[in-house]
């Protein structure tokens, strides 16, 4: 039997619908436009809270957070009664512990934090048979162990049989130059796109999930659709990767593409910060999502958001239904059910992604979604006012580009991206995981 097109994931951080048809109208992004000429698009939805880590641990378990269970860019680890935060800011990463910052996001997120029932894409594969490699991305937990290559790391980590970390892990020398050298110019995607040409030239995977970061960094900034120079470096990382093949036919007849970001992104000019209104509870809050840890009645806490202007939704549990408030009224629901006013929650799969926030064990009592406009400060106080933010159930944060070349599959959210990825290998996907739809 003929082999199976390998299949490369590209992952661009924070990338919107918008900027994407607009660099692809002008025709800016030489890369970007040959792979939208040969394939398939549409609008497609994140999960929520539509922040990085939730939203690549989806992409990489086929999961909401009720299965895979990271629910915040900062939570509250109930176990172990501590923060957890994987990188909010600066200041938020020195408010919690810089070196246990270090640890979660370097080590704990994959090894103890990532839900025992989720599977990710490069365990099922790998576990088939086949090769997977992964560039960057923070959610990367796979069957192999690998050493850290940097003197200041002495753990290792488990990962897919090809993996490159910031640096920090490398399952091989590639002369890929330093990523943290200057990254408002883009050294992260510039180490990136090195591995990557690296190992299309030698064609070293079955899949590659290459992941490009500083798009995102870039559009925080300057907005959500102003980030130009920072798309045209991730245009030429990708074309980067048709040349290390020989050129667009050889490229598209080795390969098959999935494209796509892990969440949206909008303006921001409000800050408001949830830990005046919460001044007993835990609350970890930053960008346009929150969350509040108490022992107090959910309801009781939800009311006092009534009126602020920062606030688009809360949610809750009571019992066995959800609740979703918004200035007093509600909507109570179950994934079958929904009782009160359904436009609290007319978000794109509003209801699907807030029931599965809720039902992870590790969110807080309340889940707070930011208003329009608006950003919730973070342990340090920072914020993005005046550039792009994400993190809502808002369709702004939460849209994303989708494009295959090569597939038959277009998936309508990131969750079916592990699945199409599975199926394009003839492997099966976990129970918990739902069929991608049909280009």
């Amino acid at each position: 039997m003929p082999r199976t097109k390998g299949l490369i994931l590209v992952v661009i951080d924070g990338l919107t619908p918008s900027m994407l048809e607009d660099t692809l109208e002008r025709r800016t992004a030489p890369a970007l436009a040959l792979l939208a000429e040969h394939g398939r698009y549409r609008r497609a939805v994140s999960t929520f809270p539509s922040l990085t880590p939730v939203c690549l641990s989806a992409l990489a378990t086929g999961a909401h957070p009720d299965v895979h269970e990271i629910p915040h860019l900062v939570w509250y680890h109930r176990g172990e009664q501590r923060l957890v935060e994987y990188g909010s800011s600066f200041g938020a990463v020195r408010a919690a512990g810089t070196k246990q910052s270090l640890i979660d996001t370097v080590y704990e997120l994959n090894a103890s934090h990532l839900g025992s029932n989720a599977v990710t894409v490069y365990e099922a594969l790998e576990d088939a048979g086949l090769t997977a490699a992964a560039v960057n991305i923070t959610c990367y937990r796979g069957r192999t162990e690998h050493r850290p290559t940097v003197p200041f790391l002495t753990r290792s980590a488990r990962g897919p049989s090809r993996f490159f970390f910031y640096n920090l892990f490398e399952s091989d020398v590639t002369g890929a130059p330093l990523s943290v050298r200057n990254r408002p110019r883009g050294t992260i995607d510039a180490y990136a796109a090195a591995v990557g040409r690296w190992l299309v030239t030698r064609d070293g995977f079955d899949f590659l999930v290459f992941y490009l970061s500083d798009y995102d960094y870039a559009s925080h900034a300057q907005g959500p659709d102003a980030a130009h120079a920072a798309l045209a470096r991730c245009d030429d990382a990708v074309g980067g990767l048709i040349e290390a093949a020989g050129g667009a036919d050889q490229f598209l007849e080795r390969y098959a593409v999935i494209l796509c970001a892990d969440h949206g992104q909008t303006q921001v000019d409000e800050v408001a910060r949830l830990q005046d209104i919460f001044p007993e509870s835990i609350v970890t809050a930053s960008n346009r999502a929150g969350m509040v840890y108490s022992d107090g009645d959910a309801a009781e806490l939800a009311a006092k958001l009534d009126g602020k202007p920062g606030v688009d939704v809360v949610l809750y549990r009571q019992g066995e239904e959800a609740v979703a408030r918004r200035d007093g009224e509600e909507l109570r629901f179950t994934p079958e059910e929904t009782s009160g006013d359904t436009a609290i929650l007319d978000h794109p799969q509003g209801r699907e992604r807030a029931w599965s926030a809720l039902a992870n064990p590790n969110a807080g009592e309340l889940i707070v979604s930011a208003a329009a406009g608006w950003e919730f400060a973070d342990l340090a106080g920072r914020h993005h006012a005046g550039g792009g933010s994400h993190g809502s159930l808002s369709a702004g944060d939460s849209e994303v580009p989708m494009l295959t070349v090569g597939l038959e599959t277009l998936p309508d959210s990131i969750v079916e991206v592990m699945p199409a990825v599975l199926e394009h290998f003839g492997v099966a996907r976990p129970a918990y995981a739902r069929a991608p739809a049909r280009a």
